[in-house]
C-alpha cells in the first residue's frame, strides 16, 4: 500500500480518503516519514528550514464561547478577565519590534464589549508605528465576532481590516473541521463552515492565511480527513494558504481534562505531519513546532516532511494557561535547525526569505 501511495505522490496524483485513512491508522511510521520527506524535497529541494521572529500576545481573555478545550478564556465579569487598551497592546508590539520581530500574531477571545473600531485602530497603529512588523491578527472566529457586534457582514469587516493595513490572518480556531467534533468541543463556535468561509473570503480579497489543526482530543481518523479535505479544497480555489500547522491538544485546566488526561506524544505528531505533507499536495509549507511538541520532537519533525520551524514566540499565553510552557531564543532556534542537519533561514509572514544563515 505504501509503495502505491509513494508512486502516486511521485507522479503528482492526488491521494484519496482511502489512502489517507491507511496512512493515519496503519502505515509504518518510519517508512511513512521517509516517503513524506521525499515529498518535501520534491517541493523544496534545498536543505533549508525557515523560521520567523515573532510574538503571540493577547489583547483580551474575555470570551463568551465556552470552548471545552480552552484554559485561557474568562467569562465577562470574572475577576481574572482583562482587556488591554490599544496603547497597551502596542507596548507589546514595540517590545517585539525591538527584539527584531517581523510578525506579531495577535489573538484574544470573543469579547462582545469591543467595537470594530478597536480592532481597526490596532491594525492602523501597528502599521503606522512599526512599519517593519506585519500585523498577523485575529482568528476567523474573532472576525465573526467583529461582524456580529458591528452588524456588518464578514466581507465588509475583512475589507475594512485590509484598508487599515492588514494582509494576513492566522489559522487559529479551526481545531478539527468536522461537524461531529466541533459540536462536541465548541458547540457555540459553529460548524466547519464558520471557519472556512472567513478564510475563503479573506483569500478572495487577497489576504494570505495559515491553516491549523488541533488534534488529540475526541477526533477519529475520518474527522481528520474531513479537515484535510476541506482545507485542500479551499486551497484549490484561491491558493491563499501559506502553510499547514498542526499541534496536539493540551488538556491542563480545561473542561476536557476530565476525559483526556494527557496530550498525544511525538509519534502521533510525526504521523500527522507526514500525512499532511503527502495529503495536502497544494500546500507549499508544513510547519514543525518546537513550541507545542517540544524542541527534540520539533527537530525530528524536520525529517518527517516539515520545512518550517515556526517562530520565536517571545510571548505566549494560551498554552501557558494549560500548564504547557516552552521558551527559546533566535540563537537556539538556529542551533536546533543546524543540529537537525538543515540550514536556518529567517522568513517573513508570507514565507519570503530575509536571511540565510
Amino acid at each position: 500500500m505504501l509503495s502505491r501511495i509513494q508512486a502516486k505522490a511521485e507522479a503528482g496524483t492526488r491521494l484519496d480518503r482511502e489512502d489517507g485513512h491507511w496512512l493515519l491508522t496503519e502505515a509504518p511510521l518510519l517508512d511513512l516519514g521517509s516517503v513524506a520527506q521525499e515529498a518535501r524535497f520534491r517541493r523544496i529541494p534545498e536543505r533549508r528550514v525557515t523560521f520567523v521572529i515573532d510574538t503571540n500576545p493577547n489583547y483580551t481573555n474575555v470570551c463568551i464561547t465556552d470552548c471545552q478545550f480552552c484554559a485561557f478564556y474568562r467569562r465577562p465579569g470574572d475577576k481574572e478577565a482583562y482587556t488591554l487598551t490599544v496603547d497597551e497592546v502596542l507596548t507589546k508590539v514595540e517590545f517585539a519590534a525591538r527584539e527584531g520581530a517581523t510578525t506579531v500574531l495577535l489573538q484574544g477571545g470573543h469579547n462582545p464589549a469591543l467595537p470594530l473600531e478597536y480592532y481597526l485602530e490596532l491594525v492602523r497603529e501597528t502599521r503606522r508605528r512599526f512599519p517593519s512588523v506585519t500585523p498577523h491578527f485575529f482568528s476567523a472566529s474573532e472576525i465573526r465576532t467583529m461582524s456580529d457586534v458591528a452588524g456588518k457582514p464578514v466581507p465588509e469587516v475583512l475589507s475594512l481590516l485590509k484598508q487599515a493595513g492588514q494582509t494576513s490572518i492566522p489559522g487559529g480556531g479551526a481545531e478539527v473541521l468536522s461537524e461531529r467534533v466541533r459540536k462536541r468541543i465548541e458547540p457555540k463556535k459553529g460548524g466547519p463552515g464558520a471557519w472556512l468561509e472567513v478564510h475563503r473570503e479573506a483569500h478572495r480579497q487577497g489576504f494570505r492565511s495559515t491553516a491549523t489543526m488541533m488534534y488529540g482530543h475526541v477526533e477519529q481518523p475520518e474527522d481528520v480527513l474531513d479537515h484535510l479535505d476541506a482545507i485542500r479544497e479551499l486551497q484549490d480555489e484561491h491558493g491563499g494558504f501559506t502553510a499547514f500547522v498542526p499541534w496536539s491538544f493540551k488538556p491542563g485546566n480545561t473542561l476536557l481534562e476530565k476525559w483526556i488526561k494527557q496530550y498525544k506524544g511525538p509519534n502521533a505528531y510525526l504521523r500527522m505531519l507526514a500525512v499532511s505533507r503527502l495529503y495536502l499536495d497544494n500546500f507549499p509549507h508544513v510547519q514543525a513546532s518546537w513550541f507545542s511538541e517540544g524542541k527534540r520532537a520539533g527537530q525530528v519533525a524536520l525529517s518527517w516532511g516539515a520545512d518550517d520551524f515556526g517562530g520565536t514566540l517571545f510571548e505566549e499565553n494560551v498554552h501557558a494557561a494549560a500548564d504547557y510552557v516552552n521558551k527559546t531564543t533566535v540563537d537556539e532556534i538556529m542551533t536546533l535547525i543546524r543540529d537537525a542537519g538543515f540550514t536556518p533561514a529567517q522568513r517573513t509572514t508570507d514565507y519570503d526569505i530575509l536571511k540565510i544563515y
